[in-house]
């Protein structure tokens, strides 16, 4: 199976079994950094990449955070409250963040192998 490979910033669609949801991708150093913050919300989610680690400094909402292989599997799924430094996850290379309580909506368990399709870029 193909590995994943997502460096550049711009759209996509998350796929998680029967349930599609729109996603951000964050790979560049400044979005990575800009993240959520100074939003109220999302619609969707956020994949930063690469990845091992999150804080909710400076947040305005609660979120979901999956911690995902190179394979897009979730090595773990927590829900942090604004004002935390999340744990690192040494063998994580991506995170999905999402308002809270979305991804349970979604079905994404640790264990579950997500799908990512990146939005065509412009044309060169």
């Amino acid at each position: 199976m193909r590995k994943p490979h997502i460096r550049r910033d711009g759209t996509g669609l998350l796929t998680v079994g029967d349930v599609t949801v729109p996603v951000e991708i964050a790979a560049s150093f400044g979005t990575r950094r800009r993240g959520l913050l100074g939003r109220d919300g999302i619609a969707g989610a956020l994949l930063l990449s690469p990845c091992n680690s999150v804080h909710t400094f400076r947040m305005r909402f609660a979120i979901d955070v999956a911690h995902l292989d190179r394979d897009l599997r979730v090595l773990a799924l927590v829900t942090m409250v604004p004002g935390r430094l999340g744990l690192p996850r040494p063998r994580a290379r991506y995170v999905l963040e999402a308002e809270a309580g979305a991804m349970a909506r979604w079905g994404v368990r640790t264990g579950a192998r997500l799908a990512i399709t990146e939005a065509p870029g412009p044309a060169a």
